[in-house]
């Protein structure tokens, strides 16, 4: 076998590969006369065509067959004298396929690229700095208070954190818009769920009372046509609520799957759970910070076929968040390809590092995230238990802290800067996914 690499690009490859033709046709021979033995046609007895017969009504299918798995066995063994590493399913140009003559073809793939990292000293990080308050232990349970209220009806004027039920109908310039009327519209006053100025004219508002309302829509309002537009909406109130919050005692407590007697216990496992909460928030915004760091001093171009693979799992994701019903092949390739494109990209450039570093998995990194994990469930034993004897499942939390190592290195050498955050920014979720 005859093997001649050559470079389209930094990523593509085309490989011209030679085999010879006793190879093809000793093994076409052997498969013709294999079938002559099984094969069975009207006019001969089994076993009894002969072969010239069976050449010509099978020979060139047979053939075809070897010739496929002769490029695919060939394949392999070429990448494996050359020392490539394909990035992507090979696509096959055959050159010379005469009957006789040495069989020749092309094999077109992507290789995996050689990823210069960027100089890590250039990234630039902001550290998130805060704390659980009391104030916020606070706001968290009326929280969740609020999440398992009731609803008694009153007469009085409404405030905040009441729920009015209303009709509402907009328009503009005189004309009604496309989803600005609505009816029975449940709402909680103060809480935003319409755009700003709505909610706060109702305030004071009762019961069988007719206001109109002048509101703004905001300039980067996502419907564009409505976008800094000025409105009027004719709100008719039918019914003004005032929630009555639940007790602090441990039937309210084991909503929350928390067993304990007092308010005060109760209070000490939401501060836990905050605590846990910001320490992943703070975490997450410095990796997104690191991830875009990276990808910014890093030049990379990235092979299509492992940003395809990428779009392939992402749109089975899609396809599991709304509920399996539909088809993954039916959504746009389009829709994912930057993000799969920054996957791929970042999962290369991670690798990268790990190499060049020579990062290994800190078992005890591991074995402490474990614990943090199952610290979170009523029997904290069972789930450690359950990472130990399941090596798939151990095998991703391994994967998580190598990537945390991969954070903490690029960090030793960026410049981190830190801010004071209060919690609730702090938690919240940063703007870019990776």
């Amino acid at each position: 076998m005859q093997v001649s690499p050559e470079s389209t690009s930094n990523i593509e490859r085309r490989m011209t590969i030679g085999v010879p033709a006793e190879q093809v046709e000793k093994e076409v021979e052997k498969r013709l006369r294999d079938a002559a033995r099984n094969v069975r046609l009207n006019g001969f007895r089994p076993g009894k065509v002969p072969l010239k017969v069976v050449r010509k009504r099978f020979g060139q299918g047979v053939r075809q067959e070897v010739l496929g798995e002769v490029m695919r066995n060939s394949y392999v063994e070429a990448i494996q004298q050359e020392d490539v590493q394909p990035a992507s399913t090979p696509r096959f140009e055959p050159k010379t396929v005469e009957e006789g003559k040495d069989f020749e073809f092309v094999a077109v793939f992507e290789v995996m690229p050689e990823v210069e990292v960027g100089d890590l000293s250039k990234i630039s990080v902001e550290k998130p700095v805060s704390e659980v308050l009391e104030k916020d232990i606070n706001k968290m349970i009326d929280n969740l208070r609020r999440q398992q209220a009731t609803f008694k009806e009153v007469g009085r004027k409404a405030k905040k954190k009441d729920v009015m039920t209303i009709d509402f109908r907009g328009t503009i310039d005189g004309e009604a818009f496309e989803g600005g009327s609505g009816e029975d519209q449940r709402l909680t006053l103060g809480e935003g769920q319409m755009i700003p100025g709505f909610e706060d004219q109702l305030i004071g508002a009762k019961t069988g009372e007719e206001h109109t309302l002048e509101v703004t829509f905001p300039e980067d309002y996502q419907n564009e046509d409505l976008a800094g537009k000025e409105a009027r909406f004719e709100v008719t109130v039918k019914k003004v609520e005032e929630p009555q919050l639940p007790k602090l005692e441990p039937e309210f407590f084991e909503q929350f799957g928390v067993q304990v007697e007092t308010e005060e216990a109760f209070r000490e496992e939401v501060r836990k759970n905050m605590e846990r909460e910001l320490k992943n928030g703070i975490n997450n915004r410095v990796k997104q910070q690191v991830i875009d760091g990276m990808l910014e001093v890093t030049e990379l171009e990235v092979p299509q076929g492992l940003v395809d693979q990428e779009i392939e799992q992402l749109k089975q994701q899609a396809v599991q968040q709304f509920g399996g019903q539909m088809d993954a092949s039916q959504l746009p390739s389009e829709i994912f390809q930057d993000q799969a494109q920054r996957r791929v990209k970042t999962g290369l450039i991670f690798q990268a590092i790990l190499r060049q570093n020579e990062l290994e998995t800190d078992q005890e990194k591991v074995d402490a995230k474990i614990q943090e994990i199952a610290s979170t469930y009523e029997d904290p034993d069972e789930v450690i238990q359950y990472y130990s004897n399941t090596p798939e499942q151990r095998q991703q939390i391994e994967s998580a802290v190598l990537e945390d190592q991969v954070v903490d290195l690029v960090l030793e050498k960026a410049k981190v800067k830190e801010k004071k955050y209060k919690y609730e920014d702090a938690v919240k979720p940063p703007q870019q996914a990776g």
